[in-house]
């Protein structure tokens, strides 16, 4: 039986016990702490001088205890009883957070350890910041529910679980790390009606917020002067119209879109798995979203180049049924390099599109309007066609966009040069 006494802690004044971490019938292993005790400075923990059982506890939390009192008994194995009881020489209080490299001759009672005297006022024993140092847990979130404040090991569990359990309650959006929107009861405010989202709806709402996240946007804006395109494409309607063919605006974008990425191949090109690398391709497959009952579908326009504007709109009319009756398949909506979202038709000024990755930029079409241009003498009535190009900020610069955005509206406007 081996008896444990406080050792020197370097001050004549009484003691204060905080915390016992031990209970009888534990085994302890030589310099496991055992107690917290509590001084005018600082707190401190006094270490088990031998492994062995604790056998008894003479102290209890609050009691005011001096050095040489006995606190605690300590049945070893294989070592000799301490025959009587008696005070240890002083020995230097080794700071917690101090590297000893010596190895000390330690006394039959160790010295206490203690926490640096720092500023800090987080009041909790070494032991405690021992617990928060390796579970990796900041003492500044957790409020103490121990005498004056004081945070305890449980303190720290308590915490522990609750960060666990609200990961568990919390789960995870699909690729966004952000959490989900937490479960409200609107009904509490008023009537209401719960409508399923559609299973395209659905797949949209993943791919846009996972293309939202992973790709940091910019919205690049222009207005477009398609009075002598417009006037061309209605004269050539009358042609087209006998052949059942409707020539929209939007073949004519899709054909200046194309001169436009020739001249720029960084637009028609998307970023490898990597990020590192940037794979340009070289044919015109352009996306053109379409609106359909059950949400937004993106079939795709292959070899764009290569095709004139009477078959561009031939297929444009195609898909644009394929979509709206569901009879797209993966194949028709895979492999564009580019792709053109287009509200024109129902209204709105501007908007700012979201990039369809691996596509590195989209261009936004709105609705056309009538607006006044300085010629240089006076003002003249324009047509004016809004566009928005929105892009990948890691693949293109702002000059890049605006010279991009800025080639297309001339193609646009010299409706001679698509011809070419």
């Amino acid at each position: 039986m081996t008896p444990i006494y406080l050792p020197d802690t370097g001050s004549n004044n009484a003691l204060e016990v905080i915390e016992i971490l031990v209970n009888i019938g534990d085994v302890v292993e030589k310099g496991q702490a055992l107690f917290t005790l509590e001084s005018d400075k600082a707190t401190l923990d006094v270490p088990a001088p031998e492994a062995g059982t604790i056998t008894s506890i003479t102290i209890n939390v609050g009691s005011k205890i001096k050095t040489g009192d006995l606190i605690a008994e300590l049945t070893t194995t294989g070592t000799e009883a301490v025959a009587s009881p008696r005070i240890p020489e002083p020995a230097a209080i080794i700071p917690v957070h101090e590297t000893v490299t010596a190895k000390p001759v330690l006394p039959v009672n160790p010295p206490i350890l203690t926490e640096s005297e720092d500023t800090s006022d987080i009041y909790a024993g070494p032991s405690v910041r021992r617990m928060a140092r390796l579970l990796g847990v900041d003492l500044t979130l957790i409020t103490g529910t121990g005498d004056k404040g004081r945070i305890s090991k449980d303190d720290i569990r308590a915490h522990v679980k609750k960060i666990v359990e609200r990961a568990q309650t919390m789960p995870i959006q699909s690729g966004s790390g952000l959490p989900t929107m937490p479960s409200i009861d609107f009904s509490q405010f008023g009537p209401i009606d719960t409508k399923p989202l559609s299973r395209i709806k659905k797949l949209t709402a993943q791919n846009l917020s996972r293309n939202w996240l992973l790709a940091p946007h910019v919205t690049q804006f222009i207005d477009a002067d398609i009075t002598e395109m417009e006037a061309f494409r209605k004269s050539q309607s009358l042609i087209y119209d006998k052949k059942g063919i409707k020539l929209t605006p939007l073949v004519f974008i899709m054909k200046a879109l194309v001169g436009a990425l020739k001249l720029a191949p960084t637009f028609n090109a998307s970023l490898d798995a990597s990020g590192d690398n940037l794979i340009l391709k070289h044919y015109f497959h352009i996306g053109i979203a379409v609106d359909t009952p059950e949400g937004l579908v993106v079939p795709v326009i292959r070899d764009v180049d290569q095709k004139s504007l009477g078959t561009l709109a031939q297929e444009l009319a195609k898909v644009g049924e394929s979509a709206r009756a569901k009879q797209l398949t993966s194949a028709d909506m895979q492999g564009s390099s580019f792709t053109i979202s287009s509200l024109g038709g129902i209204g709105g000024t501007a908007f700012t599109p979201i990039i369809n990755l691996p596509n590195v930029a989209i261009l936004g079409v709105s609705k056309t309007a009538i607006k006044p241009v300085w010629d240089g003498s006076q003002f003249v009535p324009r047509l004016m066609l809004p566009l928005s190009l929105s892009y990948d900020h890691r693949v293109i610069d702002g000059a890049e966009a605006a010279r991009f955005i800025v080639t297309i509206a001339n193609y646009l406007q010299e409706i001679r040069l698509l011809l070419l």
